[in-house]
């Protein structure tokens, strides 16, 4: 069932990402350049919209409701960050997967959540 919460969100952001990737297609086929290593972003707090718009459109994303309903995460403007992995600074490769944990706006992460993030 996460699963389709993953694709949902990724189908929805598809066609926001296929410009980047042509171009990102461009260069790797070229050979003229190799894909530029990125660190992991600090995504705490930060809205899931904006996670999958500052991550490279290649990585591969995990996202959990840690609300306790284990809810399916459809519509990412609604929700906002708790908890990420790797952690923030981690040198991303291409297979690496990041996996966030979520709660829809206006709720609080959980405690256990919380005390982890400090």
């Amino acid at each position: 069932m996460r699963r389709a919460a993953v694709l949902g969100a990724g189908a929805l952001l598809a066609l926001a990402a296929v410009a980047v990737t042509s171009a990102e297609d461009a260069v790797a086929a070229e050979g003229s350049a190799p894909a530029p290593v990125r660190p992991m972003p600090g995504l705490l707090g930060k809205g899931l919209w904006r996670v999958f718009t500052g991550l490279a459109p290649r990585t591969r994303l995990d996202v959990h409701d840690v609300g306790g309903g284990d809810r399916r995460v459809l519509w990412p403007p609604h929700w906002r960050v708790c908890t990420q992995y790797p952690a923030e600074g981690t040198v991303l490769d291409g297979r690496t997967t990041v996996v966030v944990g979520v709660v829809k706006h206006g709720e609080d992460c959980p405690p256990r959540v919380r005390s982890a993030r400090r």
